[in-house]
């Protein structure tokens, strides 16, 4: 895959991904500069299916500058995503029988340039499975600390 883009970090700490699937944007005049210039925000964002098409709302790409407002692009819009067909249903399908989410984890450029978002059916975390993550990282990091110590004899 190519360059990244932009993260939505939330997305991982909010939800526990199950499936992820990638996808094109169809894009308007100076998004793509702006896109590459690296002004994307994911933050808010999420992924809805609607008269059978899939959709990216709440993604913030910022207007290009040194366009004049006329000809620059609305920073909000919704814009819809590229899925095949079975793709589409099966998102659809998952979604309104397993009630799970599509939320935008990372937008990036491919190796032709195209800007494209890797999209994911989650289910959203509850409390106490976010305090259990942490939980478990932070026990990961203190036995890789540990272990790091004894290999360099400081214990």
């Amino acid at each position: 895959m190519g360059e990244t883009i932009a993260i939505n970090r939330k997305a991982r700490h909010d939800y526990t991904i199950e499936e992820t699937f990638e996808a094109g944007i169809v894009l308007r005049g100076t998004e793509i500069k702006s896109i590459r210039a690296g002004k994307v925000n994911l933050q808010d964002a999420f992924a809805r299916i609607e008269r059978g098409e899939a959709w990216l709302v709440g993604c913030h790409i910022a207007p290009w500058e040194s366009t004049h407002m006329r000809f620059n692009h609305e920073s909000k819009r919704d814009r819809k995503l590229l899925l095949h067909r079975v793709q589409i249903d099966q998102l659809l399908g998952k979604t309104k029988a397993k009630g799970l989410t599509l939320v935008p984890l990372r937008l990036y450029l491919d190796d032709r340039g195209r800007a494209k978002v890797e999209i994911a059916l989650a289910r959203g975390k509850q409390a106490y499975d976010r305090r259990r993550d942490i939980a478990e990282r932070d026990a990961k990091r203190d036995l890789a600390r540990e272990m790091a110590d004894v290999r360099t004899g400081r214990r």
